[in-house]
């Protein structure tokens, strides 16, 4: 899943890598959570293990209702959103946060990446758009990314 020393969780990994990239991104975080939206539970697992290990606050959702049904919705500070989503997709989850006007800082992570969902994903206002498996050190740039918005 993530790149650096592997972790299995199921059939995705995990790589966690060295504390100084931690204690980067740690100085730098968002005092806010970080919510994850993936149907793969595994991917949901490792991510927020990820996000954990480097202190942050994290919540995990398997689909893009159960994010809009919560609580942390009106306080997340990057949310790490998977592109298609059985139900409502990870694009229409952003148009929707849009409309509401919710300005919530998203990274878009698909298994299943070409360059028209990427355009789409960047021209809606993405932070970024990853392609699984994630490596650590560029998931982690991109919430930096995030925190600066």
């Amino acid at each position: 899943m993530v790149s650096g020393r592997s972790t299995a969780y199921d059939r995705n990994e995990i790589k966690t890598g060295d504390d100084e990239m931690a204690g980067a991104v740690t100085e730098k975080r968002p005092s806010r959570h970080i919510s994850i939206v993936d149907d793969d539970a595994s991917i949901r697992e490792a991510l927020k293990s990820l996000m954990r290990s480097v202190r942050f606050r994290v919540d995990a959702y398997g689909s893009a209702e159960e994010f809009m049904a919560s609580e942390r919705i009106n306080d997340t500070a990057c949310l790490i959103l998977d592109a298609y989503l059985p139900g409502m997709s990870g694009f229409e989850l952003q148009n929707h946060l849009k409309a509401e006007g919710r300005a919530i800082p998203i990274i878009f992570i698909t298994a299943h990446s070409d360059d028209a969902s990427r355009q789409r994903a960047l021209k809606g206002g993405a932070i970024d758009f990853l392609s699984k498996p994630v490596r650590r050190e560029v998931l982690l740039k991109a919430i930096q990314s995030a925190a600066a918005h």
